[in-house]
């Protein structure tokens, strides 16, 4: 199938979406695209996985919002996915996204198929995705805008749906392909039944494949305000430690709307190739729970879990023990400092609890316990009135910024490894069970000279200990806030 494809066809990988229904895993810092959620592998992983092998692929373009950039890119580093990293200032939905990404295609001359995916999709039949893909490259050379209609299997109120008109034509007489009728919002449970039993309707999956000059020349024409605060955010652009960053200012003003609004519904060039690929959007935790293998009484248990007399539930502890009895269509999920309980078919409400936890101001809605940075990550151990404590571990070889707090000091315990301490104007070493004192006011610096990963235990004591007391004066990650 992969001679099929045999013109360069440029991935565009989403990956600006917040996740928030899948809380308290996904979080607003650390969303659902970045977690192992059905395999060893991230979702963002996953998806660019599936299409590097192909023939002609060219290099990737990652959209991701800003504040995801490290995240994304030490994930694309451990598959060794040299990619193109675009950075959303703010995010203004697909349509935006997918345009930067198409003047980014030609700004070398060229005028690609892109193959546009959001990075948290699972697709358990990968050859049947291909398959499509391939048909979709023709279609799109044609002048097409594909969409990939999901088959249904069964009515689903969650979905967009794709209706479709007129048979197209293609070079091999097996596929198959149609014009596009319409889209339709997310039905009522009749509607969707009766969609599903026409067999003329097909889930919306978010997919998309076309030329970037027939997209952009499509929103020029539906969107035109759009068109232009997309250019003027990509003309005003600069690259920065590897990543480009669009002018923040333009693409706050530029208007917000997906692919499926701003085009597709409106251009006479789209078309939907229907495809049966094992696809979800993974977009409720009972999606989750229909992609794994259950047990006996319908259970999918994770981590440390006794379960007596429980059917049908997802059960995932990632931290303590969890214990289950006489429960049954449930939905329990333990973080380090979280628990989700919550009936399977109120899943989709998950979010009100994000909008609750907003509202009051409460950090689960954003930060995990664990919290990543470039360096390494750091962790909350303990917390009361005037002091904390955290669990610092830093990567082989990375350094943390040049700093000073005006609220508080520090002391730092070396647990393992070696660190390497600026304190003022004196730089030392510290080895296991060696520790400093960073008086409130010091310039200060971290830095793991080892080949292991450097770990240790911060005790902050002061009047104010939020991560916003951090003053920067060199930083190798380029960051001028936190």
């Amino acid at each position: 199938m992969d001679n099929l494809i045999n013109k360069t066809i440029l991935p565009v990988i989403l990956a600006g979406g917040s996740g928030t229904r899948l809380w308290p895993l996904s979080r607003e810092l650390y969303p659902k695209q970045f977690l192992a959620l059905t395999g060893k592998q991230t979702m963002l992983q996953e998806t660019v996985a599936r299409i590097l092998d192909l023939k002609n692929m060219a290099k990737p373009l990652v959209i991701c919002k800003d504040k995801h950039r490290f995240l994304a890119a030490d994930q694309l580093r451990e598959i060794a996915c040299d990619a193109t990293v675009i950075l959303e200032p703010v995010g203004r939905n697909t349509a935006p996204a997918v345009a930067v990404a198409a003047l980014e295609a030609m700004s070398g001359g060229d005028d690609p198929v892109l193959l546009v995916l959001p990075a948290d999709h699972v697709i358990k039949d990968v050859q049947q995705f291909r398959q499509a893909v391939a048909l979709g490259l023709e279609l799109a050379e044609k002048g097409h805008l594909v969409t990939f209609g999901i088959v249904p299997h069964q009515p689903e109120t969650g979905y967009g749906y794709i209706a479709r008109g007129e048979k197209i034509s293609t070079q091999n007489g097996d596929d198959v392909a149609f014009q596009v009728s319409c889209f339709v919002e997310k039905p009522d449970l009749p509607t969707a039944e009766s969609y599903v039993a026409s067999g003329q309707y097909y889930w919306n999956s978010g997919m998309f494949m076309f030329q970037a000059s027939s997209y952009l020349e499509e929103l020029g024409k539906f969107a035109p305000e759009m068109m232009a605060g997309v250019r003027q955010a990509y003309t005003n652009k600069r690259i920065d430690h590897d990543f480009l960053w669009l002018d923040e200012e333009a693409f706050t003003i530029c208007p917000s709307d997906s692919i499926d609004y701003a085009v597709m519904e409106k251009t006479a060039r789209s078309v939907v190739i229907p495809i049966d690929c094992g696809w979800s959007d993974v977009g409720s935790w009972s999606a989750l729970m229909e992609l794994g293998e259950q047990d006996g009484d319908g259970n999918i248990l994770q981590g440390n879990v006794l379960a007596h007399d429980v059917q049908n539930c997802y059960v995932n502890a990632s931290h303590r023990m969890v214990a289950a009895v006489g429960v049954k269509d449930h939905i329990i999920v333990e973080t380090a400092d979280a628990v989700l309980v919550i009936s399977t078919d109120k899943a989709q409400d998950v979010k009100k609890i994000v909008e609750l936890l907003k509202a009051k101001g409460q950090s689960e809605a954003i930060l995990h316990r664990r919290v990543f940075r470039p360096w390494g990550s750091y962790e909350g151990i303990d917390n009361a009135d005037r002091y904390q404590v955290k669990r610092i571990v830093v990567k082989p070889g990375a350094t943390l910024s040049l700093q000073m707090h005006y609220h508080r000091a520090e002391h730092w315990i070396v647990v393992k490894g070696t660190a390497k301490v600026t304190n003022g104007s004196k730089t030392i070493l510290l080895c296991e069970n060696q520790s400093t004192y960073i008086p409130l006011g010091e310039q200060h610096r971290l830095e793991n000279p080892g080949v292991i990963p450097l770990e240790l235990i911060e005790v902050q004591s002061g009047s104010y200990l939020g991560e916003d007391d951090i003053v920067r004066f060199e930083d190798n990650y380029g960051r001028v806030q936190n």
